[in-house]
């Protein structure tokens, strides 16, 4: 029998899953079912079988605690081991995150009394209101998530296959929750190649010029990024 003069310890994972629903940024909770915070608001997750992979759990908790299935690919997004993040003992989680839209409604199930989306933006002011580090990981997510949207064309997958570029500008002020200039929002849209494409269409209009329509281009990386300009630190 191997012996070690390490102690063995726990490991978990953590589902941060972000969205937009009704023009609100959002992210799925369970209402815990068990102690440790019975009761209290927390990411769907839970330990890592012995013969599972950190991925392969991620899917499973998030699916079992709350009916909604993840995109295939789930990022990690950090990993922590605070001693003292978990009452029950020496606890290691590996927080995963998933941002895309239509993930759909949440049903609670295993030891979750319930499961739904939330409003980002209170749980962010008020860390305390999530168990266990809850708070730090959805902060850290969020902000891979607002990140994201600089380098990525992550925000056309929240607008149809056709839209004006004030769709698009909707979709960045509701996930970084501020206010952009649309003249300037416009010119680094459009001036990031390969960002997005006219469509020669314009949007229907019953007042006002039309507005161009555009389709998601075929870029992987925005470049040059789009810049944080008045954003929040």
């Amino acid at each position: 029998m191997y012996t070690s003069e390490y102690p063995i310890f726990a490991v978990t994972v953590d589902v941060v899953c972000l969205t937009v629903r009704d023009h609100t940024f959002q992210v799925l909770l369970v209402e815990r079912g068990e102690e440790p915070f019975a009761g209290r608001l927390a990411f769907p997750g839970g330990f890592v079988g012995i013969d599972e992979d950190l991925e392969t759990a991620a899917h499973r908790e998030l699916m079992e605690e709350t009916g909604v299935e993840a995109p295939r690919f789930l990022d990690q997004l950090r990993t922590y081991g605070d001693p003292g993040r978990d009452p029950r003992g020496r606890t290691v989680t590996v927080a995963h995150l998933a941002i895309a839209p239509d993930l759909g409604e949440a049903v609670g199930g295993s030891d979750a009394a319930a499961a739904d989306w939330h409003p980002v933006e209170p749980l962010l002011a008020d860390p305390d209101a999530l168990a266990f580090d809850h708070g730090t990981i959805l902060a850290d997510g969020v902000e891979r998530a607002r990140s994201r949207l600089e380098w990525t064309p992550l925000a056309a997958d929240f607008v149809g296959p056709a839209f004006t570029i004030a769709e698009l500008r909707q979709v960045y002020e509701v996930i970084w929750g501020l206010e952009l200039d649309p003249a300037n929002f416009h010119r680094k849209v459009t001036g990031a190649r390969g960002f997005v494409e006219e469509t020669g269409r314009t949007a229907d209009s019953s007042r006002g010029r039309p507005a161009q329509l555009y389709r998601r281009g075929r870029a992987e990386r925005i470049h040059p990024p789009l810049n944080l300009w008045g954003r929040r630190p």
